[in-house]
């Protein structure tokens, strides 16, 4: 019995985040409308548990539970807190949308349950959970994507839904087929098999398996929804669905190739790579004409798959992959929800001009939205150009120097999209402006080229994010040392 409790209480970061989510719907059924913020302080509070329960548990050694389809190490516990945090900020960042929808508690709710199937993708040691959280962390965000229930909403629920689907089939295939190969679905005994098992069947699974998890994060060459997902939803709920099943995807990534595919007679690494220089190429082509700041903030997302498979592609041959995956993580969620906020603060406006304008004299609030766009570029000293820093030292330890040469390129390639973006909301732009923009037609209005009242709740957001970026940045050796000794 205290074998089965310990087991039990080494998922208690994963069953706080469960018990928010069916206490805070059995909160809701009987909360009356106006007083759903009762929902959204438990659920909060759900995340700040499981936040705390996850540091705590980070310094103890790596274990394997439930015969060993759960694993719980250095790479789950980052990802937990990141996880548990990030859905905790993104919950207030939507509650001014959120606030009198009939349906208020069901989108607190997903946001949580998706939340714990993220996490589950990090923690899966076996192929068949890889599977049950990858369905874990798509359905809520189906509902989540279109919870606005307008024309474009629905539209990017069905394009996420069925390319969720078509892919889904994909993982499925490649499950079965690396069952057929090896006669087990764990990843340790895969990893002891799979070096002698067919070829092909072995091709298939790999592309199969890579495929879901390349989904979730939304990386080339499935990431054809990312754009039209994150245009057609709410500011908040397009930070949600790019941040935090990106996290656990990446890491699930890191996982396959750190043990069931690290010694299979196929160049998985090198495939990785590929991916990583295409997904960070193609999004930042892509990013170069945007107008629309979520559309911008979409393909900044891609690019960003691709550093981040910069690390999962040496998962197994460096040890400097880890350290360098929970820096990276942990500063592109942070800087990423700040991006997002900006947008959500002034939530009328959708082209860069009319952001711009929107803002009016708001010059704090430009001053955090520069610190997150130059931040996701990787420019010191925030939290993700200490996260380049070490993933690009990771990629070459691990024998990818010509993968590092490619991300420099896109690095600074990456400036000019973001700089069009500074640029005219640092220096100001007249509301008279952005209307005969509008009325040429060089940029979709928005709504009238007049400065508005700009939401609280994302500012805060946005002002936190920039400061947090920074702190990572400046003390990430710090809280490395005290997060991941040894």
């Amino acid at each position: 019995m205290s074998g089965g409790g310990e087991r039990v209480l080494a998922l208690l970061p994963e069953l706080l985040l469960l018990l928010g989510a069916v206490g805070g719907l059995l909160l809701g059924l009987w909360t009356p409308q106006h007083r759903q913020w009762r929902v959204r302080l438990l659920v909060t509070v759900a995340c700040l548990a499981s936040a705390v329960a996850a540091a705590v548990a980070l310094p103890k050694p790596a274990e394997r539970v439930f015969e060993g389809t759960w694993v719980v190490d250095t790479t789950t516990g980052v990802v937990r807190i990141v996880i548990a945090l990030g859905v905790a900020v993104l919950v207030w960042l939507a509650s001014a949308s959120l606030a009198g929808h009939p349906r208020e508690t069901e989108a607190y709710v997903l946001m949580l349950l998706g939340g714990l199937g993220s996490v589950a993708l990090a923690a899966s040691g076996d192929l068949l959970l890889l599977v049950a959280a990858y369905l874990l962390a798509s359905v809520p965000l189906y509902a989540l994507a279109g919870f606005a229930k307008d024309s474009a909403g629905v539209e990017a629920t069905m394009k996420y839904y069925l390319m969720g689907a078509f892919v889904g089939v994909l993982i499925l295939v490649g499950v079965a087929a690396l069952v057929l190969a090896a006669g087990t679905t764990g990843y340790l005994d895969l990893a002891a098999l799979l070096p002698d098992a067919p070829p092909a069947l072995l091709a298939v699974g790999v592309l199969g398996v890579l495929a879901g998890v390349a989904f979730k994060a939304g990386a080339v060459p499935v990431h054809f929804w990312v754009p039209d997902v994150t245009a057609g939803t709410t500011p908040p709920m397009a930070a949600y669905i790019t941040t935090i099943p990106k996290v656990g995807a990446v890491a699930a990534a890191f996982r396959l190739l750190a043990e069931p595919f690290a010694d299979v007679p196929l160049d998985v690494p090198l495939l990785v790579a590929v991916i990583a220089a295409a997904s960070m190429t193609l999004g930042n082509l892509a990013a170069f004409n945007q107008t629309d700041v979520l559309r911008l903030l979409a393909y900044s997302t891609v690019s960003q798959v691709g550093y981040l498979f910069m690390v999962v592609a040496v998962a197994a041959r460096t040890d400097l992959a880890v350290p360098a995956l929970a820096i990276y993580l942990a500063g592109y969620a942070v800087t990423n929800i700040g991006a997002f906020a900006a947008v959500a603060a002034a939530p009328g406006a959708r082209t860069i001009t009319d952001w711009a304008t929107a803002i009016g004299r708001h010059r704090w609030l430009v001053v955090s939205l520069v610190v997150c766009l130059l931040g996701l570029v990787g420019t010191p000293p925030t939290a993700v150009f200490v996260g380049k820093l070490a993933v690009f030292a990771a990629a070459w330890d691990g024998g990818l120097a010509w993968l590092v040469v490619v991300a420099a390129i896109n690095t600074v390639a990456s400036l000019f999209y973001y700089l069009r973006w500074i640029a005219p909301a640092a220096t100001g732009v007249a509301a008279s402006e952005s209307t005969a923009a509008a009325a040429r037609g060089t940029e979709p209005g928005t709504f009238a080229g007049t400065a508005q009242r700009v939401v609280i709740e994302p500012v805060v957001v946005l002002h936190t994010a920039a400061v947090v970026s920074l702190l990572l940045g400046i003390w990430s050796g710090v809280w490395l040392a005290v997060l991941l000794p040894g």
